[in-house]
């Protein structure tokens, strides 16, 4: 059972990695783009940061809790 929350988690953490990088390439594309719609930027730039607080989430509950 625990077997498969380790490889579930892992799989949705490289999901979640792809498709940070993926915004990231297309963020650093219309960056430089002078007619670039600047609420979806903002959108896409909102949606990465969701993305790298979810991917730090799940990173976490990998970690095992120690017993002080």
């Amino acid at each position: 059972m625990e077997e498969d929350f380790e490889s579930a988690t892992r799989a949705r953490i490289l999901e979640l990695r792809l498709e940070h990088r993926d915004l990231d390439d297309a963020i650093h594309r219309l960056v430089h783009d002078p007619c670039v719609d600047q609420l979806g930027l903002r959108r896409m730039k909102k949606r990465k940061l969701l993305l790298k607080d979810a991917i730090a989430r799940l990173e976490s509950s990998l970690i095992p809790d120690l017993d002080a």
